[in-house]
């Protein structure tokens, strides 16, 4: 289970406004926001552009700053498994995401296309409406991976110790709970730091003795990565609906849906993909951790209506009220503290090891206020 942010992190951060930029003046972003709607036009055309209101434009902000992070960790993917990755030692790794799908290098630099044009086109909207963009810019201290072919800039993110909570594998699958009513559910996987992404090229280790050519080392490095997939792309197909519930602009709900609807095209895509993970053991030699992946389908313990691994659509279960009939659903999206547990569960999987206390604080401020964004007339 992710484990949540330490309490000192959960403040106000006095200073987040130091972090923020505010309107056509902030650069990047912000630049493009003020030349495709001049003149502070909406992207509507239809009224100036004024400011939004508070509670939208926490939103927003909350939401151009996850999908910044998820550029970043998306990025660190693509460098060392996208279209371009065609030979030299980073092709082991292609080849054993490969093992999931044979379209793995066009999904992943798809992907990461994706979640540019939302933080750029986020970041574009506040700025045509006169609000403050957000930058994590000088955040980006975490180092890069050493294997060939990756970029050696700063990360806000790090995949190198992640502990993936696939949780959402059986959530998906149940007929009977609903996390939005208290409900719990096992792991398919049991993933405690472990890296989605060679270290080193010592990392990348080829197996004359298996089908794949692959060794079982960096065949469980692409198996992390593709169930890590789904559990960021999950993360993103609950947040967007669970914060659309508090948001007052129709135009603001109009963006928060159609980004949301995105997110979950990609959920179903990793979801697909993750069950095709090879069955095998490994002992991470630099950590020392264990991972098993096994048959899901098969393996005593596993199969059943619980791991079937082609049982990749949302299976109906209770929403709202167990009273009503069952209902295929996204879930979780309860609104109520939706940005905080986001939040937290991305700081729980490790994915921010070696970041400051001021960069929690900053995003813990942006999640507080997109959680107290209110509806008009919401108590």
């Amino acid at each position: 289970m992710s484990r949540p942010i330490q309490s000192n992190f959960i403040q106000k951060a006095s200073n987040r406004r130091s972090f923020l930029k505010k309107g056509v003046a902030a650069a990047g972003a912000a630049t493009v926001g003020a030349a495709m709607f001049p003149d502070g036009l909406r992207a509507s055309q239809e009224e100036s552009s004024g400011n939004l209101h508070k509670g939208d434009a926490a939103i927003l902000r909350f939401l151009a700053a996850a999908e910044i992070l998820e550029t970043d960790l998306w990025q660190q993917y693509s460098e060392l498994a996208g279209v371009q990755v065609t030979s030299g030692p980073s092709f082991l790794y292609v080849t054993a995401l490969e093992q999931l799908d044979g379209d793995m290098p066009q999904y992943i630099s798809d992907n990461t296309d994706d979640e540019l044009t939302h933080e750029e086109f986020i970041n574009a909207y506040l700025a045509s409406r006169g609000a403050e963009t957000v930058d994590l810019t000088r955040f980006a201290t975490l180092p890069s991976s050493k294997a060939d072919g990756a970029k050696q800039v700063g990360r806000l993110t790090n995949l190198m110790h992640l502990n993936v909570d696939t949780s959402w594998w059986t959530r998906y699958r149940s007929s009977t709970k609903n996390p939005d009513f208290g409900d719990t559910f096992p792991q398919a996987v049991n993933i405690n730091n472990r890296t989605a992404i060679p270290r080193t090229n010592d990392d990348l280790v080829a197996d004359g003795g298996k089908a794949s050519g692959v060794s079982d080392h960096t065949q469980a490095i692409a198996n992390v990565a593709g169930f890590h997939f789904g559990t960021i792309e999950q993360g993103g197909t609950s947040l967007y609906p669970s914060l659309a519930q508090r948001v007052k602009d129709v135009e603001v709900l109009r963006i928060v849906l159609s980004i949301g609807g995105t997110e979950i095209a990609h959920f179903q895509t990793w979801h697909d993909k993750a069950g095709n993970a090879p069955p095998l053991t490994d002992v991470d030699p630099v950590t020392g951790s264990k991972v098993v992946f096994h048959d899901l389908n098969n393996d005593p313990g596993f199969g059943g209506e619980e791991f079937q691994t082609n049982l990749i659509m949302p299976e109906p279960t209770i929403f709202l009220n167990r009273n009503f009939p069952k209902c295929s659903i996204i879930r979780p999206t309860q609104t109520k503290g939706a940005a905080m547990a986001a939040l937290n569960a991305l700081a729980g999987s490790n994915l921010f090891l070696g970041q400051s206390k001021e960069f929690f604080a900053f995003l813990t401020s942006l999640a507080q206020d997109a959680d107290a964004a209110q509806r008009e007339g919401d108590h």
